[in-house]
């Protein structure tokens, strides 16, 4: 396998590990025992580190070992703000540049995620309902637009993740997911608008709800500190 997509594979492992809360916020990433554990050498590791860095996953530090990334509520929030800007711009676009073909497999996309709905794993469910985002956003036909969606979308995983896994509403969202499709298909930019808008309405309450339950399971930190609570205090102050 190329270096190039073994570092992917060990980023897309890595992922899951950190949405799964395998590696917990604020917990060391040591990139030696890591390889050892995947059966691979440190550069492809460290390269696949880098890509969950980029990503926000994931929080270098000079001349000491990379943490899982643990960004605060407002830092959550901004990201949410952009995003919901971006994906309104997107459907915006779609319905003025996509293909049929490209409305075609969002539309199979979310037939996909209701068809597995009550039988895969809630991981692998959310990995398909961020697929139909990204579906959306690419048939805006606005390269800088997509990436940049994906880039604050990277960095919203694990908070949207969880919250999603907090409230699992079948109903709900095939019901919105459903209306986005077809004003999608009937190439109606306001109508799009409103549908993702209802769509992405309760996400930032979902992940506030979320954080606030986190923060009320977590025991008080031991004195002196580890090093991986000071990095989740040291987010929170942010």
């Amino acid at each position: 396998m190329a270096r190039e997509a073994l570092s992917v594979d060990i980023a897309d492992q890595l992922r899951r590990d950190i949405l799964r809360g395998k590696l917990a916020p604020g917990a060391p990433i040591k990139e030696r025992v890591l390889a050892e554990e995947m059966d691979v050498s440190r550069t492809p590791m460290r390269e696949a580190i880098r890509i969950l860095a980029k990503e926000g996953l994931v929080q270098l530090r000079p001349a000491r070992s990379p943490i899982v990334a643990n960004p605060c509520f407002r830092e959550i929030a901004e990201s949410v703000e952009v995003l919901r800007a971006l994906e309104l711009l997107s459907g915006e676009l779609a319905c003025r540049h996509a293909s049929d073909a490209e409305i075609a497999r969002i539309r199979a996309l979310h037939e996909q995620i209701a068809d597995a709905y009550d039988r895969v794993d809630t991981l692998d469910l959310f990995e398909i309902d961020m697929q139909f985002h990204i579906a959306i956003a690419r048939a805006s036909h606005n390269r800088a637009l997509w990436e940049t969606h994906m880039g604050f979308l990277a960095r919203l995983w694990r908070a949207r993740y969880l919250s999603a896994k907090q409230r699992r509403s079948r109903d709900r969202v095939l019901r919105q997911h459903g209306a986005i499709v077809a004003a999608l298909e009937a190439r109606d930019p306001h109508r799009v608008k409103v549908e993702i808008e209802a769509h992405l309405e309760a996400l930032l309450d979902n992940i506030r709800r979320y954080l606030a339950g986190e923060t009320a399971e977590e025991p008080p930190a031991p004195e002196p500190e580890s090093e991986a609570a000071a990095a989740r205090h040291a987010g929170a102050a942010l």
